[in-house]
């Protein structure tokens, strides 16, 4: 009767202990799906934001050793946001076709597909690009640590 009761008891432990397990991976789940649309949204808000030339809303997104790696070379924060204001490169619109976000501890990775209308140095050129951005979560906001962009060799398809 002992034994009973007992296999009883592991068997109720047992189903507690799933049924829990189960839960935590939904939280975990929809908490994620919540966080890589944080990133996404902004993402998006930078896009608008670099198109606005709104340097006053970038500044304090870029980290302070923030890298920005172009086709005609690489450069620091300052020197991105004075491209910006100046409009050495006026980004003046991005239409994403793809994007996707890896997130590790406390940094996200975001992959744009895009094609990126562009006035650099007074001519307007477009582009296909993947874009690598990389955020990291700092007291309690969400850095730019890094902007790459890639060029493509054939346009997105959609």
């Amino acid at each position: 009767m002992k034994k009973i009761i007992f296999i009883m008891f592991l068997f109720l432990v047992c189903t507690q202990l799933s049924y829990a397990q189960q839960t935590g991976a939904n939280s975990a789940t929809i908490s994620r799906t919540t966080l890589e649309q944080e990133i996404i949204n902004l993402s998006k808000d930078k896009w608008q934001w670099m198109s606005d030339k709104n340097v006053d809303k970038l500044d304090p997104l870029f980290h302070e050793k923030a890298v920005f790696v172009h086709m005609g070379g690489f450069w620091g924060k300052e020197q991105e946001i004075n491209i910006i204001k100046s409009g050495g490169i006026w980004y003046k619109k991005a239409d994403i076709h793809e994007v996707s976000v890896n997130i590790i501890d406390n940094t996200a990775i975001l992959l744009n597909r895009i094609t990126l209308l562009a006035v650099v140095g007074g001519n307007e050129v477009t582009n296909p690009f993947e874009v690598t951005e990389v955020y990291i979560h700092q007291k309690d906001s969400w850095k730019l640590a890094s902007l790459s962009f890639t060029r493509l060799l054939t346009p997105p398809t959609n």
